[in-house]
């Protein structure tokens, strides 16, 4: 639906920065009652995995659960909340609290990172669209320069239950956290119906509940960014918590020999100058989770630690620096 302070529009993902260890594919039934699929959802493949006292209805209902926030937060779909403002030439939108719930966790995310994560980059992200299905370009500096004048979060009020754009010309994009708070719905919903455990995977965002059907706790691998797709730096053992992961090497393209990625700084316009080649988040919150491990590659290894040590739901994280170099902060979990 940043990724980020936002992440654009999602393909269909050639390479996943986290690999998710004894996931299954299309739906089928175990032993003990798990049951696994995979839809096409949030421009990504989506996977949820569950056992316990489950059955396909129980799947499903997860899954309309992401369809349904999809239709509030996209960007793209006609008469989505986030579309309604966008369109809205800067008048007041009514919308759904759910979706105020959201865009207010993006404000306090470019408090703290003083605007580095910005989610009225809208206009910024669809021009460099790094999610279209045709060859993606590299933007002209005018239309930089026009759609990156549009990003200014302070420009965002909200008053009761109406989001206004004070610039009618701004853009909302909410893809940097979206997909985290959706899987933490699902996640709630998923217990409270029964299962035991879950595991939900949307285009890489890792949110469990519970254990693995063998009392476990879930097994997810971290990719190396500089390897080939099976190589792994650790491998994370979580249970009840979300790994995710952001990085400046997963969505790129090369153009007269410049390398473009599609972390874009809302200060120049372009893909942003980092130190961190992957960050991977372990939180209680997989909101908090995606925006951090984005923020994180916004802000450089330095900045993210600080931002790190202030943040409630923070766990651990491990950082591959552009030196080749693993850094790990926190409780990050992380095995060999």
């Amino acid at each position: 639906m940043h990724k980020k302070m936002y992440i654009l529009p999602l393909k269909p993902l050639l390479a996943l920065i986290i690999v998710i260890a004894l996931l299954g594919g299309c739906a089928k039934k175990q032993s003990g009652e798990q049951i696994s699929e995979t839809r096409l959802l949030l421009d990504t493949f989506c996977t949820i995995t569950i056992h316990g006292d489950v059955d396909q209805r129980l799947l499903d209902e997860a899954f309309e659960i992401c369809e349904e926030y999809e239709k509030l937060l996209s960007i793209t779909i006609e008469g989505s909340d986030i579309w309604r403002i966008n369109n809205a030439g800067g008048e007041p939108v009514t919308v759904d609290p759910r979706t105020i719930e959201v865009i207010e966790a993006g404000l306090e995310f470019a408090k703290i990172t003083d605007g580095m994560f910005d989610i009225t980059i809208g206009r910024l992200s669809r021009l460099w669209d790094f999610g279209a299905t045709e060859e993606v370009k590299v933007p002209s500096e005018p239309e930089i320069k026009t759609a990156s004048a549009t990003i200014d979060y302070t420009k965002v009020k909200i008053e009761g239950e109406t989001v206004q754009l004070v610039d009618p010309d701004a853009w909302i994009d909410l893809g940097g956290i979206a997909k985290g708070f959706i899987g933490d719905r699902i996640a709630e919903h998923l217990m409270l119906r029964g299962a035991a455990g879950a595991l939900i995977n949307l285009g890489g965002d890792i949110i469990t509940a519970g254990n693995r059907q063998d009392g476990k706790p879930w097994r997810i691998a971290l990719r190396d960014p500089f390897g080939e797709a099976e190589d792994r730096l650790g491998v994370f053992e979580i249970s009840g918590l979300s790994v995710i992961s952001s990085g400046t090497y997963e969505r790129k393209f090369e153009k007269d020999g410049v390398t473009y990625h599609h972390i874009l700084d809302p200060h120049t316009g372009y893909p942003v100058v980092s130190d961190i080649v992957s960050a991977t988040v372990v939180s209680g919150n997989g909101m908090v989770g995606e925006g951090l491990a984005t923020a994180a590659v916004l802000m450089g290894s330095a900045r993210a630690r600080e931002m790190f040590e202030k943040t409630p739901g923070f766990i651990g994280a491990a950082l591959v620096l552009e030196n080749g170099e693993l850094q790990r902060i926190g409780d990050a979990r992380l095995s060999s």
